[in-house]
């Protein structure tokens, strides 16, 4: 998005040159970090998401919780790790890595961007299967009208602005209609937080597979890049920096904590989900038809927003700081066209492509991330002399030991499309 000093038709606030930190008035700091915020939050909440915690749910019940809390705590590891070393050298990912190794940025480049890029025709099949169920709409037709929209955000004189609202607002709409569909199949609540630190079972598959849908992939640098790209960087606003990627992931975790109240509250109740999309199953065994509409609209503004937060992220990855901005809004347009047409050809994601880009984005987290923790541990220079907290890099740490384990798991899926 827009890297310039704001001028006509540049909405966004000033940017870094040469990674050196700027300086925005408070209210712009606000926005900004508001709409990096929702982006981190939104690109995790994606279709995906959705059938992940439904069928976890339908799968453990009351044990869930457990699962949840596990993959929020490591969420929060990586993102004040991942937010604060952005943030304070006000360089994106690639770039830190080229400054770390050589080569190390360009092929991390190339694994967002590969991934993001198939993981966005998903994506739109999302936007296109929320209006089927919101307006009975054909899912070729909603995906199509739903890239357009996307398109139109980005090719806006005010495109930062625009992006950082329309993710704002969606966000907003999902945790609301997930709040009324949770109340309504009203779930055993004191069952689920007795599970929170007392599960009657612990699946650790389906842990490693949450912390991957949350902070996988294009998802870890999506609210990062986007703030750094507001103008908000440097160490005098470490502080908004960390409390921001916490509350990116608090945003994730009430969406996730909603879906799965109002899944075990259909399942707590004697509901049996047995068809091919339970989720959509589950809300209307919930609140009737109406619970059908606002899955297709949960669906829809999930998918929208992870198209957007795709696009942005993976285009970010292949551009630079000081470049056009109005050039990077067009390479982001054609990324986005280009998915629509392999989705309207398609109609959907092949399957080997999508194990494909899971495997990628198994390895994007831990190889990316231990550039950054290199950089928090031996590159000051690259920090601006800011003194790393020790204890925020040993629970870096702690959480890249987990993510290797997650990387390793992730070749599995490699070995499917030779199989």
């Amino acid at each position: 998005m827009s890297t310039a000093a704001p001028r006509s038709g540049q909405p966004d606030q000033p940017s870094q040159s040469g990674g050196k930190p700027v300086k925005t008035n408070s209210g712009g700091h606000r926005t900004a970090l508001l709409g990096a915020m929702f982006l981190m939050a939104t690109s995790a909440i994606g279709p995906g998401f959705i059938t992940q915690t439904t069928v976890f749910t339908v799968q453990l019940g009351a044990a869930f919780a457990f699962a949840i809390l596990v993959s929020i705590l490591v969420d929060i590891a990586v993102q004040l790790n991942v937010w604060r070393v952005i943030g304070i050298s006000g360089q994106r990912a690639q770039e830190l890595g080229s400054k770390v190794l050589p080569g190390a940025g360009i092929a991390l480049a190339a694994l967002v961007f590969v991934g993001g890029a198939v993981f966005n025709i998903g994506n739109i099949a999302g936007t296109g299967l929320g209006l089927n169920a919101m307006l009975g709409l054909d899912p070729k037709i909603g995906g199509g009208i739903s890239a357009a929209i996307a398109i139109l955000i980005f090719l806006s004189k005010r495109a930062g602005m625009a992006l950082d609202r329309i993710v704002v607002l969606l966000g907003a709409v999902m945790i609301l209609l997930m709040l009324y569909v949770a109340i309504v199949a009203a779930p055993p609540v004191g069952v689920a937080l007795k599970n929170t630190v007392l599960p009657e079972e612990i699946d650790f598959l389906v842990i490693t597979t949450l912390i991957g849908g949350t902070v996988g992939g294009y998802i870890t640098y999506s609210g990062a890049h986007r703030m750094i790209d507001s103008g908000v960087s440097g160490v005098e606003n470490v502080k908004q920096i960390s409390r921001s990627s916490v509350l990116g992931i608090l945003v994730t975790c009430i969406m996730r904590v909603l879906l799965f109240l109002a899944i075990f509250g259909v399942v707590a109740g004697g509901v049996a989900l047995t068809s091919d999309n339970m989720a959509a199953e589950a809300f209307g065994a919930a609140a009737g038809e109406i619970g059908v509409r606002i899955f297709g609209v949960v669906l829809w503004a999930a998918a929208l927003t992870s198209v957007i937060g795709a696009a942005f992220t993976s285009i970010s990855f292949v551009t630079t700081s000081s470049g056009s901005p109005r050039t990077r809004n067009l390479l982001t347009v054609a990324f986005i066209f280009v998915c629509t047409v392999a989705y309207l050809s398609l109609g959907q994601a092949p399957q080997t492509l999508l194990i494909f880009a899971g495997a990628f984005n198994g390895l994007i987290l831990p190889f990316g991330f231990a550039i950054l923790l290199w950089v928090a541990w031996r590159r000051r220079d690259l920090l601006h002399g800011y003194v790393y907290p020790t204890w925020l890099l040993v629970i870096g740490v702690l959480a890249w030991l987990l993510t290797l384990f997650l990387g390793w798991n992730s070749l599995a899926g490699l070995t499917k499309l030779w199989s």
